[in-house]
């Protein structure tokens, strides 16, 4: 269940949780790391020459902070708390005032608008996305704006049903799950059933029916890859974001985006109610994020020029809250469930900075038009001057 409306001390709760997660970080990673914007004299990351490319990471269903950012989760996120972090600008209250659901959250983070469509609808975002303004801002092809989307429910994010953008703008979008079923032989579905779990959050939700074959081999096509080859792949790893950031290495490699999206769903599977399982996909999670990192390190088209952000949609429910069930779900719209974070690192980026202002998940969209050079005229949200 989805909460739309806030409550009402939620400025002061949220506030709060972004000074808990700066004095927790503070001991942690040292005074140096937990200083404010007032230090504006910290030399921010070069970039190299070239176009700039920017990597986006979202994961659906954040993770609280005790069991992240507060002295008894530290072991959950060694990679954010000391590689990531320190290098980055962090920003430590990031409110989301929206609809507490996964798609129509990282909708509204892509198009800077709170939207209020059925999270569960096969709908495009009714304002423009910023892959859309991304595009038709800076003349770019389709090849340069791709996003990795984690379930079935995410294939229309893509594109939004604008009438000034839409059609035509919009970005490459893969479902790594939705393109495994399909290329499966048959009767081996069994086998992957780790990695094709499509929605942890609403067992109601009817998946759409798989890729057709068409579908399936223009992607394959696009990212150079045999069917059979990516079953096998596949075979080896151990859950759905360990697909998606393997296809994103593929992009990478192929088209080398100026714009890459991907978003991460492991941690959803606290919906199961298994404190274990959820803990594992956090660990997973900040592994993973460090992974794409080094990624982009260790490529050629990425290295000294690339900034990545990263942030969850949306936080879990609070223990103490009687109307809510903890870390499995999000629906008191209380401080816990609204106040997520942002890590923002790479090229152009000052390093070693808290921000301890609040901002608006509606503002990571026209950050990204501010930085990058295009326009968002339809977003609500404002610019991270922070970032600028």
């Amino acid at each position: 269940m989805s909460v739309q409306n806030p409550a009402p001390d939620l400025a002061e709760s949220a506030s709060a949780v972004g000074r808990n997660r700066r004095d927790f970080l503070r001991a942690v990673t040292g005074g140096g790391a937990a200083r404010t914007l007032v230090a504006l004299t910290s030399l921010a990351a070069k970039a190299a020459p070239g176009k700039p490319k920017t990597v986006v990471v979202t994961f659906g269903g954040g993770a609280r902070d005790q069991e992240t950012f507060r002295p008894e989760g530290h072991e959950n996120i060694p990679h954010l708390l000391h590689e990531l972090i320190p290098r980055s600008t962090f920003f430590t209250q990031i409110v989301n005032r929206g609809i507490l659901g996964h798609y129509v959250a990282n909708a509204s983070l892509a198009t800077g608008v709170y939207e209020t469509f059925n999270n569960f609808a096969s709908t495009p975002p009714p304002s423009p996305t910023v892959f859309e303004y991304f595009r038709r801002g800076l003349n770019r092809p389709a090849s340069d704006v791709w996003v990795v989307a984690p379930s079935n429910g995410f294939q229309r994010i893509g594109e939004s049903s604008h009438r000034r953008y839409g059609a035509g703008w919009g970005a490459n979008v893969v479902l790594p799950k939705r393109l495994l079923t399909a290329a499966l032989p048959l009767g081996s579905v069994a086998a992957y059933e780790h990695l094709l779990h499509d929605n942890y959050e609403n067992p109601l939700y009817a998946a759409e029916e798989a890729s057709s074959d068409a579908e399936v081999h223009r992607i394959s096509e696009m990212l150079k890859l045999s069917v059979s080859d990516f079953a096998a792949h596949a075979s080896v790893l151990n859950s759905p974001d360990e697909l998606s950031v393997y296809i994103a290495r593929r992009l990478m490699r192929q088209y080398a985006p100026s714009l890459i999206w991907i978003t991460l769903h492991d941690i959803d599977i606290a919906h199961a109610g298994t404190y274990s399982l959820y803990v594992e996909a956090i660990r997973r999670c900040d592994r993973l994020c460090a992974e794409i990192w080094n990624m982009i390190q260790a490529d050629p088209e990425y290295a000294g020029k690339t900034m990545m952000l990263i942030l969850p949609d949306f936080g879990r429910d609070s223990d103490e809250d009687a109307g809510g069930n903890g870390f499995q779900h999000h629906r008191t719209g209380d401080a816990l469930s609204r106040t997520t974070w942002m890590i923002a690192l790479g090229a152009g980026i000052r390093e070693n900075i808290f921000v301890d202002r609040p901002a608006e998940s509606t503002d990571l969209a026209p950050t990204l038009g501010a930085l990058l050079g295009f326009s968002t005229p339809f977003a609500q949200g404002k610019p991270l001057q922070e970032l600028l």
